[in-house]
């Protein structure tokens, strides 16, 4: 790789992300041999993703961050992080959701990129509590002719609620909207997935609002980069066993893979790797 032309800023520190916390960490003369980017190069990249809070430079390198249970990043944060991941997931996921169905999408930057997936299904009913994943549908229904609605474009329901950190509506409202409601699929994002704690995230309230979501949903694909495996947060909301399906990308390993197999009935690996996966 020259220098680096073939590589966004974005994509490049997601990689540095993926290896500082695959190894535990890295020195900045690895990472310019690995990514074929100068010393200058490599730690701009460390220091934009120390801004972010993901990493903690140190002399000649990087360590991860060890986040507490109750670390919630903002939206804005996250939606900087595997980008191609999160792409590949969201067209694999975006093909589960059928013409004329009622469907939610939880919150979160996946979701978000599904949503920019999903406006090409035709007469969908979306329930979302993701002000982002609202504001996408939103956005492309004005952008009709004339500012007239597109033909197909899906009926969205935002519920209300209280605005988390990752732009969730979440407390008592949103749960009381979500309760009345039944779906055909949902679509749910997650901080973290676990054998031991299933389903977490480290906001309480935004638990019990997936939760609702959960009880509400026929069928229910989690989508979730392979970083969110082995994440823990403050509070589970559900058991791998109620997960339908789990849509994740080629960067989740082999062992992972056999481990989820064992408590899910649905794994689908997104985009591909050198051993043939797909």
């Amino acid at each position: 790789m020259s220098e680096n032309q073939n590589l966004l800023a974005e994509q490049r520190r997601a990689l540095i992300l993926d290896e500082v916390r695959r190894r535990g960490g890295v020195r900045v003369n690895e990472l310019t041999r690995k990514l074929s980017v100068s010393d200058m190069t490599v730690r701009r990249d460390l220091d934009a993703l120390a801004r972010q809070g993901v990493i903690e430079k140190v002399h000649g390198g990087a360590v991860p961050v060890v986040e507490a249970s109750t670390h919630e990043p903002g939206f804005e944060a996250k939606s900087a992080l595997e980008l191609t991941a999160k792409e590949d997931i969201a067209r694999a996921a975006a093909a589960m959701a059928v013409p004329g169905s009622a469907i939610a999408l939880s919150g979160g930057t996946t979701t978000y990129a599904l949503a920019q997936q999903l406006l090409d299904v035709p007469d969908l009913t979306v329930v979302t509590n993701s002000v982002r994943v609202a504001d996408v549908f939103h956005t492309a229904q004005r952008s009709g002719a004339a500012g007239t609605a597109r033909t197909g474009a899906a009926t969205v329901v935002l519920t209300g609620g209280v605005r988390t950190p990752s732009d969730s509506l979440v407390g008592p409202v949103a749960d009381q909207a979500i309760a009345s409601l039944h779906f055909d699929v949902l679509f749910l994002g997650v901080h973290g997935i676990s054998v031991e704690a299933g389903l977490s995230t480290p906001n309480l309230a935004e638990a019990e609002t997936n939760r609702r979501f959960v009880h509400a949903a026929r069928r229910v694909v989690v989508v979730a980069d392979h970083t969110k495996w082995g994440t823990v947060g403050l509070s589970s909301f559900a058991t791998l066993e109620q997960v339908d399906t789990f849509v994740t990308d080629a960067g989740l390993s082999a062992a992972a893979r056999e481990e989820i197999e064992e408590h899910l009935p649905g794994l689908l690996v997104a985009g591909r790797t050198g051993d043939g996966d797909s």
